[in-house]
């Protein structure tokens, strides 16, 4: 769905409480709206902030050839953990680091980040990780040499920076819980535009220890993407007659909170675009846009439909079909 197709009108303001990758951020700045995004996630953070930034072209390809240009300097790699040093071969790895500590000696923090994003990437890609699920394997494959591969990256960023035209816009990107949106004032966005982590697909943190140990540091990291289900304790069950497993009690819990945040910074007339997905359990497939619905509903909102754009079997032990899940936009307005 379109800017354009929602009904986006110059002079909006939008947020996206779980704003991930930035997708949403990056659409607000090409229409040339405001826009704010949240997310629990530092990295999620970071890459937002990075892709919506605003760049001097001239000077990004000036420190691009300054940087590519430098002569290799080896470092001490004993500060890498033996964990991640499983998934590069000690070649890239020395790349890596070179490079990364190249990186920081650029003075403008936007162009720094910039590049920070582009090694990060290029590392990943050389890298044996494989990301299952909640839990990081090494799989070993062919890789390029490092730094032909990380040139390549560079340059293909670069060029999506001159394809784009960007409007001029404000936006802003926050580290912060979708439940707890205190910092952000009543009636004062008038869409929100979000895909909250789905049921039975919360991306837990520790699948990006890698980025984490070799680009942030100490950076404190919260177990998962979003808070959302994280703690199935202490919460009420939103539908106690379907009887549903305990995760999915949390998840709903939690998205309720949201929701009722969302409600309260959404001003009057306001409209809400969300993104969510049936979770697949052992026996069951739960229709989380039903009840995500209904919770809206609860919540003040008047949902206008829910549409349907994607489908697939859901099956248990392989074979056995248990239903169909659903990837849903509800649409619904504050009235």
């Amino acid at each position: 769905m379109t800017f354009d197709e929602f009904g986006v009108d110059d002079g909006w303001r939008i947020l996206d409480p779980f704003v991930g990758s930035g997708t949403t951020l990056l659409a607000a700045k090409e229409y040339g709206v405001d826009a704010v995004g949240v997310d629990a996630a530092p990295l999620a953070v970071f890459v937002s902030q990075v892709k919506t930034a605003d760049y001097d072209l001239d000077e990004l390809i000036r420190v691009r050839d300054w940087l590519l240009s430098r002569p290799f300097r080896k470092y001490d790699l004993s500060d890498v953990s033996g964990f991640v040093k499983r998934f590069f071969l000690k070649p890239s790895l020395e790349d890596i680091i070179f490079f990364r500590e190249e990186i920081r000696r650029i003075d403008d923090p936007n162009i720094r980040n910039f590049f920070t994003l582009a090694l990060m990437n290029a590392a990943m890609k050389v890298s044996f990780a494989y990301k299952d699920g909640a839990v990081l394997r090494v799989v070993k494959k062919p890789v390029p040499p490092f730094r032909k591969f990380f040139r390549r990256v560079v340059k293909n960023m670069i060029k999506d920076l001159k394809r784009i035209k960007f409007r001029p816009c404000k936006i802003e990107v926050y580290l912060g819980d979708a439940r707890r949106l205190k910092f952000l004032e009543d009636d004062s966005f008038d869409a929100i535009i979000t895909s909250p982590p789905y049921l039975n697909k919360i991306e837990y943190t520790k699948v990006y220890r890698i980025e984490y140990e070799l680009f942030f540091g100490d950076v404190h990291v919260d177990p998962i993407r979003s808070f959302i289900g994280l703690n199935p304790k202490n919460i009420s069950d939103q539908f106690p007659e379907l009887n549903l497993p305990e995760v999915a009690k949390a998840y709903f819990h939690d998205l309720k909170l949201c929701l009722e945040e969302m409600f309260r910074v959404l001003r009057d007339g306001g409209k809400v675009a969300m993104v969510v997905a049936g979770g697949v359990f052992p026996d069951r497939v739960v229709d989380s846009d039903i009840l995500v619905a209904d919770l809206a509903e609860r919540v003040g909102f008047k949902v206008e439909k829910i549409v349907a754009v994607n489908k697939r079997v859901a099956t248990t032990r392989r074979v056995i079909k248990i239903g169909e899940a659903r990837e849903s936009i509800i649409l619904m307005e504050k009235p």
